[in-house]
């Protein structure tokens, strides 16, 4: 048996690099549902070449990058790294016994709806920044406004201060334009009461009158709207695609569909995965194992390598998971009359989480919701 081991670099091969790749994996063996190709996991980088092969009918080998250290290691002693060890430590594996799975063409088109989901994440960290912003200029600006209302963060009050930012634009804004700004932002819920409690309380605030501040808070103001609405139009594409995967994840009381696509797209084909300890391991919320002799660890914490965000989701899903089903409810309440921690408690039910997920995507059912 011939094993053709060819190292591709970073940079981004034109179709006929591509097309001369496969003519010469065909020039090795004929077959090519027999041939393996091991591709070391680097993000975006492989993205283009690994659609292809899976294209072409290969059967394509994405490998942690963690995991190929470790077995590069364990083959020798010496701290040797260069792209042929690389090349022949992945050939290695794929010729072992090592529990791999090849990439399926439902996993590669699973990326569009993990791509959408860790797009979001990111424009919703990048917007609760600019909110941390809002309240640090709010607090230089007019600082008693964080009182007078239940939020900041709110259309009526980022109405308020784009058009008046800071306590000397309220203190001279004309009563009737104020009344009717707060009044139509608030759809009702502010009156003329509201406006004149505002300028009253601009009026003796201790706020500095700062133009540079106060610029800054209108540009950050528009940020978070802009975000906003692309935020909307990326939750509306990740809803269209799991109306078409029709995931039983969503039968799961508590489950949205955004927390719900994440960790369906981050987990891709779940039958990659033998069994649920399996996608734990994948999240990196596997207990830490240590013994040596009669030393034990007693206090394993968790390993948290992995996916970062499948672990973010499928713990703010546990979350509502528990306050909305009565059987995961009673099972917090459960580990934490044990004692334990709120937070040891939700991952406890996060694992009984990944199993019921795990059930429900292998066999298609539905959950059913104890009565």
């Amino acid at each position: 048996m011939i094993y053709e081991m060819l190292w591709i670099g970073s940079t981004f091969l034109p179709l006929d690099g591509f097309n001369n790749l496969y003519q010469r994996i065909k020039s090795v063996m004929e077959d090519i549902t027999k041939v393996k190709v091991g591709l070391e996991a680097t993000g975006h980088y492989n993205y283009n070449l690994l659609g292809y092969l899976v294209d072409k009918g290969l059967a394509a080998y994405v490998i942690n990058p963690l995991h190929t250290n470790l077995y590069r290691k364990s083959l020798s002693l010496r701290q040797t790294k260069t792209d042929k060890v690389d090349a022949r430590t992945i050939a290695s594996m794929l010729m072992s016994d090592v529990n791999l799975k090849s990439y399926s063409d439902t996993s590669y088109h699973n990326e569009e709806l993990k791509s959408l989901t860790r797009y979001r994440f990111d424009k919703v960290k990048e917007r609760a920044q600019l909110k941390q912003s809002i309240s640090r200029l709010v607090c230089i600006l007019f600082p008693e406004l964080e009182k007078l209302v239940p939020t900041l963060h709110q259309n009526s009050v980022y109405e308020l201060l784009y058009e008046f930012p800071g306590a000397k634009h309220v203190a001279n804004a004309h009563l009737t334009r104020l009344s009717n700004l707060v009044e139509t932002a608030s759809k009702g819920h502010y009156t003329k009461d509201t406006a004149i409690m505002f300028r009253e309380a601009a009026r003796t605030s201790i706020g500095s009158n700062m133009p540079a501040k106060s610029l800054e808070l209108k540009h950050t103001i528009k940020l978070i709207r802009e975000l906003d609405s692309e935020i909307d139009e990326i939750e509306t594409e990740i809803k269209t695609i799991m109306d078409e995967i029709n995931s039983p994840i969503l039968s799961i009381p508590g489950i949205s569909y955004r927390m719900g696509a994440m960790i369906v797209s981050e987990i891709g084909d779940f039958s990659q995965f033998d069994s649920p300890d399996k996608i734990l391991a994948f999240a990196g919320m596997s207990p830490s194992t240590y013994q040596s002799g009669q030393l034990d660890n007693c206090h394993s914490r968790m390993e948290k390598r992995g996916s970062r965000y499948l672990r973010y989701a499928l713990y703010n899903a546990t979350a509502y998971v528990c306050l909305w089903d009565p059987t995961f409810k009673a099972y917090l309440a459960k580990k934490r009359s044990e004692g334990k921690h709120y937070y040891v408690a939700i991952s406890h039910a996060a694992k009984k989480l990944v199993r019921l997920i795990y059930k429900l995507e292998t066999s298609g059912q539905q959950y059913i919701k104890a009565v």
